[in-house]
């Protein structure tokens, strides 16, 4: 009789373990308590006790103690992620731990366009409302325009650093690559004939011709007269919103090159890789002139008499527009 009950209650014992211990891992795959989709942040350098207890905080779990005590019993070893990360609703423990140890980090991304002048760069990073503290107006032409992922929470200055470190592998990789056309003598002198170039036209196709005209204007100690370099003094690569003044066109300054020779003093925006590239290898042209076709694009002349005959055909064309 007391065999069969010790049989009795070893049995029950072990229905007991089996039962407690299948709750244990239903708990690991069973439905969380999130009631909808969450955004989840997981700090930098944290352990997997600190990710529990984010977890517990938003909601996506119920217990940090109980998610870590399933953890170390039936997750991987793999370290956790930091960054954001995208919880569905009603996600148990284990989907979670498989996020938090995958790649579906979110990264959200911020564009900068070729050509965007610093100032108007540092302005859009400080309007990303899910980046955090202030960053400076950068130097320009220090930034290589592109688009740039980053995570929320993320600081200004360290995007604004991803910018410039892009453009100074970008320059140190182009620069042994320069044709012996070009008639820059530094990376530096690159980035700033680059810039003009990049506010000279908005074709890809006509980068190295504008570069090559460029050239030939500095090769014959002409005045480059490009007109984005009146206007950034005024409003440092803001647009002008006016038509520029005689008066502005006769400043002598820095950057002026209708009242002065060679290259301004420093870039007048964040110029593009293919501007960049179109500086160090231009195009082999006699041309010295361009001007709008009324296209979108430019005709090129060798001779300032054909110069002024295109002008004057641009000029007729935007009578008829009612531009003048």
């Amino acid at each position: 009789m007391l065999r069969r009950l010790g049989c009795i209650v070893l049995a029950g014992a072990a229905a007991l373990v089996l039962l407690i211990g299948g709750n244990f891992y239903w708990g690991w795959t069973s439905n969380g308590p999130a009631q909808q989709e969450l955004s989840i942040v997981i700090p930098g350098g944290s352990s997997l006790a600190r990710a529990a207890q984010v977890l517990e905080d938003e909601g996506a779990i119920s217990s940090a103690g109980s998610f870590l005590n399933r953890a170390r019993v039936f997750g991987s070893d793999d370290p956790i992620k930091a960054g954001e990360f995208i919880i569905p609703a009603g996600a148990s423990n284990a989907q979670i731990l498989s996020i938090l140890q995958g790649s579906d980090v979110v990264l959200r991304m911020v564009t900068v366009p070729e050509g965007m002048p610093s100032i108007l760069v540092q302005e859009k990073l400080m309007r990303e409302p899910l980046l955090t503290g202030e960053v400076p107006v950068p130097e320009e032409g220090s930034l290589l325009p592109e688009s740039y992922s980053f995570e929320r929470g993320e600081k200004r200055i360290a995007v604004m650093l991803r910018m410039q470190k892009a453009m100074q592998d970008t320059i140190a990789e182009l620069w042994p690559q320069r044709s012996p056309d070009t008639v820059v003598n530094t990376p530096q002198e690159a980035i700033t004939l680059a810039a003009i170039v990049e506010k000279e036209t908005g074709k890809a196709s006509e980068r190295r011709m504008i570069a090559g005209v460029y050239s030939n204007r500095i090769r014959k100690g002409m005045m480059l007269q490009a007109d984005p370099t009146i206007i950034y003094p005024i409003t440092r690569g803001k647009p002008l919103g006016r038509r520029i003044r005689q008066s502005e066109i006769a400043d002598v300054n820095d950057y002026n090159t209708y009242a002065m020779t060679g290259l301004p003093k420093g870039p007048i925006t964040n110029p593009g890789r293919a501007s960049i590239e179109a500086v160090l290898n231009p195009a082999r042209t006699e041309a010295l002139y361009f001007v709008a076709d009324g296209t979108g694009g430019h005709v090129f002349a060798n001779t300032l008499a054909d110069h002024n005959r295109n002008v004057e055909k641009w000029f007729a064309l935007r009578r008829a527009r009612g531009e003048m």
